[in-house]
C-alpha cells in the first residue's frame, strides 16, 4: 500500500496486522480523490474507522492541513502512528475510540469538517448511529466519503448523495447537506 500523489506520492505505508481490518486499494482511492479533489487542498478532514490511515494520509498529501483519525482497533492505531511518524506529518490527531463516540464528542464541540472519510466494516449496513451526528460534523460546503460493499446503498437523514458509484465488490457514495 502506498501514498498515491501529492507530497508523499509513491511512500509506501504501514497496514495493521491481521484480517480484520480492510485497506481501500489504490485504485479507490485514486478514484476518491480525483471526486473531491476541489475539497482537499487546506481542509479539515475526519477519517472514520481509519485502519491504516490510507485515506486521512492521502488527503494529508494532497494538502489537507489537518487530519482527525478515528479508530479503536489498537493494532490499527500502532499502524496509523508509524504512518506519522514515518511521514512526519504535522496536523494529525488520532483518537482511539468508537467512530459513534468521536462523533457525537465531536458534534458535541462544534468541530466541523470539509471532508469526512467513512470506512466502515463492509458487514456495516445500519448507519442510524452515526447519521444521528454525521450532519452536525460536515461543514455547510464539505463532503461526507462513505465507502461500502458495492451492494450496500447508504442512506443518511440530513444529507443529499451527490454521487455513487461502483469499484469491483466497493461502493463509493459522496454526500453534501441537502
Amino acid at each position: 500500500m502506498r501514498i498515491i500523489a501529492g507530497e508523499h506520492r509513491g511512500t509506501r505505508i504501514f497496514a495493521p496486522p491481521g484480517r480484520e481490518t480492510r485497506p481501500t486499494s489504490d485504485r479507490v482511492r485514486e478514484n476518491v480523490f480525483n471526486i473531491v479533489a476541489p475539497w482537499v487542498e487546506e481542509a479539515h478532514v475526519l477519517d472514520l474507522y481509519a485502519g491504516s490511515g490510507a485515506m486521512g494520509l492521502e488527503a494529508l498529501s494532497r494538502g489537507a492541513t489537518a487530519a482527525v483519525f478515528v479508530e479503536s482497533d489498537p493494532g490499527a492505531v500502532r499502524a496509523i502512528e508509524r504512518n506519522l511518524d514515518k511521514l512526519r506529518v504535522r496536523g494529525a490527531t488520532v483518537l482511539r475510540v468508537e467512530a459513534t463516540t468521536a462523533l457525537s464528542r465531536e458534534a458535541a464541540a462544534g468541530r466541523k469538517y470539509d471532508l469526512v472519510l467513512l470506512d466502515p466494516p463492509y458487514a456495516m449496513t445500519d448507519f442510524a448511529p452515526l447519521g444521528r451526528y454525521l450532519p452536525d460534523v460536515l461543514a455547510d460546503d464539505g463532503l461526507l466519503v462513505v465507502e461500502t460493499a458495492a451492494r450496500v446503498e447508504p442512506e443518511l437523514p440530513g444529507l443529499s448523495v451527490r454521487t455513487t458509484r461502483k469499484y469491483g465488490s466497493t461502493r463509493v457514495t459522496v454526500f453534501e447537506h441537502e
